[in-house]
């Protein structure tokens, strides 16, 4: 027998399948061996095994070690494989190391045992002082211990807290407790606990939605609810339909921040049946999650964009919430759509699609419209109460008024009145540190990054520089080291400064803060949200983290700070996200009893997209967006394609562009009427960590899949050493 190997190396030279012996090992399809490979010993993934090899004999090795007991690629995975390989031109191997936890590869993961201790049946019936000492007291007390409180045993290193560690020496030497090995599960989040569950009454557009998505089967629904429209509920009702018919789900969340609060309410009504799956979590608890939905013990999957990959078998239904959102698109290699995945996942089992969202993205929306997917909507509120109010605030005027603060007169006013009665405020804005760039005002050099084509970042905690794409560090100005002037300029105003200026204006209400750099510890986005729903702070300043489906009730009051920040951006969907990063912030404030009030402040305020967001029109907002695009001819009228180019050596990189551009341009002329667009270019970040970057960017007509295949086709057999190029479909990020 020969197993058929795809070795762990990234590298598209080697992503093919090598035939090894097996030995006299038992190895199954799916499981991890060791291998020799040249000189080395690596790891591989076992994808077939045959009776007869072309591999000359002299020439072919065997197995080394097999590293799994059982299949950890499952049938439904190898299929998955399959299609995205041929789909989006991804490695093997990369597509392979998506089924697992990462740590898994080179063994930097491994079950937790623990050693337990327990009274041995042979004493636990009989009186103590026949083999201990009446003056051993610890050793007394230990048995004691055992026999009333923990009759069914206890960790060692838990009851070394409480009893002597010799006395336990002593009498497991003797064999009265018997002490042993047992694993340990690693449970993400503990201190989540689940809550009651109360049964809630749903509403007529709940019940239909149900009902709809229930009696289907292998179909995908986008659910267009407005915020705080019971979403949540549909999907929970889904999930145990899906539970009662012997079936499993996953659910997808875009930010890691909405884990623990969705994760209560999933514990209160699926209890141990729940896994999480994110990249947050520590290696050890990820790789216990991922073990419970492997071996069948998890039922329900609950998790971030990795998520989908979860090794459920028989999914009955999977959700895709804020489906809108660009997390959902992994921007690096591997590049995969996520709801692309997920749309196999449930053809594959039969299973549907529930693609969830108060301001759908317009090219799901349109398929809705179009009939590719069902439509469903919730057009009010749960508890009946109307969308916040929203004032937009002309903040021109407000420098012509003589205010130079971040703060309009009218969010102070606001802010100080929630705040005088009680109620909670949070605040947005999408720029993370203290200042977004400093400069010298004598000469007007600007501090970049050595390595980036990007302003360094002032964070004022640390007093230090930053490049937010390579992470590298630079001690702040004192004097410009290009003229020597002591006058540095501070640039637009982050959420670490937001910070400071609030708590100095509000001593004492408490200010929190999340974003990027106040959630890299473990668990602090659940500290921080636990913090302010538990009312220990009245102000939440946060960035995109806390725009999506945070539900507090006591939050009256949302202050979006500077809402153009997305706007001007050279990208096609920039008034899209304008639109939904605005209309989802607005969504946090008056979700309870209380009523709320949303002051949006922008230099655009005749902007259309803004009075779109201020009376909740999305309909309104989609059909004047989807008639420019029309116009226009971009998604969904059109396919965009973008090849990239990236290394060291600009030369060389440029002359790996030049030969792609070359053979795409002869592309087009043989299929003029397929091409809209093509042009090549600088990238907008023209360096980044020393690679400098240049595009080719191509938009098709709809329908183009033999030049999206052969444009894909020229950047492989163009490929260089030491040059980066890959090709993507409608990239979220065109920078």
């Amino acid at each position: 027998m020969f197993a058929e190997v795809i070795v762990d190396i990234a590298a598209a030279e080697v992503d093919r399948v090598f035939d090894y012996g097996c030995g006299e090992l038992d190895i199954k399809r799916g499981v991890r061996v060791t291998v020799p490979f040249g000189r080395m010993t690596v790891e591989g993934f076992v994808i077939g095994l045959k009776e007869h090899t072309d591999v000359p004999e002299g020439k072919l090795k065997d197995v080394i070690s097999v590293l799994d007991a059982r299949p950890i690629i499952t049938e439904e995975m190898f299929g998955l494989l399959d299609y995205m390989v041929a789909r989006m031109h991804l490695l093997k191997v990369d597509v392979l190391r998506l089924f697992i936890p990462a740590a898994m590869r080179g063994g930097r993961v491994r079950e937790l045992t623990r050693q337990y201790a327990r009274l041995s049946e042979a004493y636990r019936d009989r009186d103590p002082n026949e083999f201990i000492k009446k003056t051993a007291l610890a050793q007394h007390e230990l048995f004691e211990y055992l026999l009333t409180e923990k009759p069914e045993g206890e960790l060692v290193s838990e009851l070394t807290k409480v009893v002597s560690a010799s006395a336990l020496r002593n009498l497991a030497g003797r064999g009265i407790v018997e002490i042993t090995d047992a694993e340990q599960m690693r449970l993400p989040y503990a201190d989540v606990k689940a809550g009651e569950y109360v049964p809630v009454e749903l509403t007529g557009e709940q019940k239909s939605a149900v009902v709809a998505i229930t009696a289907a089967k292998g179909k995908t629904f986008v659910l267009h609810g407005v915020t705080g429209s019971g979403k949540t509920e549909v999907y929970m009702r889904c999930i145990e339909e899906a539970l009662a018919a012997g079936r499993t789900a996953i659910m997808l969340v875009p930010e890691i921040s909405l884990t623990p609060q969705v994760l209560r309410s999933f514990r209160s009504r699926f209890g141990d049946k729940v896994a999480v799956l994110h990249s947050a979590l520590g290696q050890g608890e990820k790789f216990d999650e991922w073990r419970k939905c492997l071996s069948g013990e998890a039922k329900v999957v609950l998790g971030a964009r990795s998520a989908v990959f979860a090794p459920l078998e028989n999914v009955g239904i999977i959700i895709i919430d804020e489906e809108h959102d660009s997390s959902y698109i992994s921007d690096r290699t591997p590049r995969y759509s996520t709801a692309e995945v997920a749309e196999w996942r449930i053809k594959y089992n039969g299973a549907n699609l529930v693609l969830g969202s108060a301001t759908p993205s317009v090219e799901t929306y349109y398929a809705a419209k179009t009939g590719r997917y069902e439509l469903l909507e919730l057009t009010g509120r749960v508890n009946k109460r109307p969308l916040p109010e929203i004032e937009i605030v002309n903040m021109c005027r407000e420098i012509a008024l003589g205010n130079n603060s971040i703060f309009s007169a009218p969010l102070l006013r606001e802010l100080d009145a929630c705040l005088e009665s009680g109620n909670q405020a949070m605040l947005f804005l999408n720029r993370r540190g203290y200042a977004s760039f400093v400069m010298c005002r004598a000469c007007g050099f600007v501090a970049k990054c050595e390595r980036c084509d990007v302003s360094l970042v002032y964070h004022r905690e640390e007093n230090r520089l930053k490049c937010h794409y390579c992470g590298n560090m630079y001690s702040m100005l004192d004097v410009c080291p290009k003229c020597g002037s002591p006058f540095i300029r501070e640039g637009y105003i982050g959420t670490e400064k937001v910070v400071r200026l609030l708590e100095e204006m509000y001593p004492g209400v408490g200010v929190l803060r999340m974003d990027n750099d106040s959630t890299r510890t473990k668990g602090a986005h659940a500290r921080i949200l636990g913090e302010f729903g538990e009312k220990k702070a009245r102000i939440l300043v946060g960035t995109q983290m806390i725009a999506k489906g945070h539900d507090f009730p006591d939050v009256t009051l949302v202050g979006i700070l500077d809402a153009d920040m997305s706007l001007h951006t050279a990208d096609y969907r920039s008034v899209e996200r304008t639109f939904q990063l605005t209309t989802q912030v607005a969504g946090r404030a008056g979700r309870a009893s209380l009523p709320g009030k949303v002051v949006l402040q922008t230099y655009a305020p005749k902007h259309y997209v803004y009075e779109y967001v201020r009376t909740g029109d999305y309909k309104g907002f989609y059909e004047k967006e989807i008639n420019l695009r029309e116009v226009t001819k971009y998604p969904p009228f059109a396919t965009i394609m973008r090849v990239l180019v990236s290394g060291s050596d600009d030369a060389k990189a440029g002359g790996v562009l030049k030969n792609i551009y070359e053979r795409v341009v002869a592309l087009k002329e043989k299929y003029p009427d397929k091409f809209i667009y093509l042009a090549y270019m600088r990238a907008p970040l023209k360096k980044i960590m020393d690679e400098y970057r240049m595009q080719i960017l191509v938009r098709l007509t709809v329908g183009s899949d033999e030049i999206i295949d052969a444009v894909y086709g020229i950047v492989d057999e163009c490929r260089e050493p030491k040059v980066t190029s890959y090709a993507e479909i409608n990239p979220v990020k065109l920078s």
